[in-house]
């Protein structure tokens, strides 16, 4: 039987550290997409196009209920996105 080294053994380590990365990158881009997808539209109509939505600078301004929930999963699957891609990056370097 061959041993395996050191380097070998922490490559392979580092491989499958990398699968794992990718996977979850993966999953949270889809999940991410779907979230952003479910979350209602802002615009009512044709004229906020015009008025660049400033109708809704005094309206209603925090998210309530289910839109606020949508909000901030968005928020921390972005964050866990742009960390995951970092640490990809990270690895795929070292």
């Amino acid at each position: 039987m061959l041993e395996l080294g050191v380097e070998e053994t922490l490559d392979r380590r580092a491989m499958k550290l990398y699968d794992t990365l990718l996977i979850a990158e993966l999953i949270i881009s889809v999940i991410l997409i779907i979230v952003v997808t479910m979350q209602p539209s802002k615009t009512n109509n044709a004229a906020s196009a015009f008025t660049g939505g400033a109708e809704q600078l005094f309206g209603k301004q925090k998210a309530r209920g289910f839109e606020a929930v949508l909000q901030r999963t968005t928020v921390v699957l972005g964050i866990l996105f742009f960390a995951l891609a970092l640490a990809l990056a990270y690895i795929a370097i070292n």
